[in-house]
């Protein structure tokens, strides 16, 4: 079997010291950090070091039993970020425990940064928030907005590894934290717990410029991962490209991680959009092997359409209907979410192999 060599030929990105320790140092630029100048200094030398040795994982520990490399040196972040996983596919999984559904607001707007008002998406998810409990189940509601309100909330892009060979995408993300580069606060390493231990999910989103906002967008490519990645890093040696390759060509099982859950979609906007955006994040979530939860379950609208944006909230507050809509939305998720928790949802042709994978 011939393994394609990876293919090379970008610009290095790599930077001098000296534009390296201006861009570390520019995070500093408050005055209250003028005395520390010495000290900075320092810490600066120090992250150079980091860099320039491609420092990306500093801690590591010996795999162990259980991978196929037992003697290869795994991350720390990774084995915690691995075993948070772990226990949250077990609460998963227990039906003595609660039904779980994560409700995700994935508007960038805050009222708590620019532009100093709460998004609607938000309020939506209120609403929905409101019906879930009342039907017994237990919310984990992710807020978006975070990223761009909240001091050391990232989530870092997608490096695309999946496009090179699924293998060499490792379940959970093992891209970040990248200590030499800086890419640390990484916010997914929360993130697919919240994922793995839900039942059911439900994705409350504006329109931006005809597509799903920022923050969605950067939560989906990330995603990738629970769609046919790899459990471990020591089966590729960690990020080496070639032998991912190879493991791929032997015949790659894409395994699918969050098969079986059920989701909601509900999508709004002002001018344009709404329904494509629908259409798009439910098929994103179908192609991992969720569920649409119902009819009820998959909803695109329009709030004061073509109206004022400064009285949008306004509209909201008179559109009766859509709120009762969004009720409706998480009624029917919870009813399909309480059916996956109890092993009670038909859902005809899931065990089918399918002819061709991703």
């Amino acid at each position: 079997m011939r393994v394609p060599e990876p293919r090379k030929g970008s610009p290095s990105p790599e930077l001098t010291e000296r534009e390296f320790r201006r861009r570390y140092l520019s995070a500093f630029a408050d005055p209250a950090f003028s005395p520390l100048h010495a000290e900075l200094d320092r810490i600066a030398s120090a992250a150079w070091d980091a860099y320039s040795k491609g420092r990306k994982a500093p801690r590591t520990l010996r795999a162990g039993r259980g991978y196929a490399d037992p003697d290869y040196e795994l991350s720390i972040d990774w084995i915690e970020s691995r075993q948070a996983v772990e226990e949250a596919q077990a609460r998963h999984d227990d039906k003595a425990g609660p039904c779980r559904v994560l409700l995700i607001s994935a508007s960038a707007r805050s009222e708590h940064t620019c532009p100093g008002e709460v998004s609607k998406s938000y309020r939506l998810a209120q609403i929905a928030h409101g019906e879930l409990a009342i039907e017994g189940v237990e919310v984990n509601l992710l807020d978006l907005s975070r990223l761009t309100s909240e001091y050391g909330r990232e989530i870092h892009p997608c490096k695309a590894c999946f496009s090179t060979a699924p293998a060499l995408c490792h379940w959970p993300c093992s891209c970040y934290p990248n200590y030499a580069l800086g890419q640390v606060h990484d916010w997914m390493a929360e993130i697919y717990p919240m994922w793995v231990e839900a039942h059911g999910v439900m994705i409350v989103t504006p329109v931006n410029w005809y597509q799903a906002t920022s923050p969605l967008k950067l939560m989906m490519d990330r995603m990738v991962c629970a769609d046919g990645g790899n459990p471990d890093p020591t089966l590729t040696h960690g990020k080496d490209a070639r032998k991912a390759k190879e493991e791929e060509l032997k015949g790659w099982p894409y395994p699918k991680h969050l098969e079986g859950r059920v989701f909601s979609v509900v999508v709004h906007g002002d001018v344009e959009g709404a329904e494509n955006v629908r259409r798009s994040v439910s098929d994103w979530l179908r192609f991992m092997d969720l569920a649409p939860a119902g009819v009820n379950a998959e909803l695109d609208r329009y709030i004061g359409y073509w109206e004022p944006y400064a009285t949008s909230h306004e509209a909201l507050d008179a559109d009766h209907a859509i709120q009762e809509e969004v009720r409706n939305a998480a009624r029917t998720l919870v009813e399909a979410s309480k059916a996956v928790h109890q092993g009670k949802m038909l859902m005809a042709g899931r065990n089918l192999k399918p002819p061709r994978q991703k």
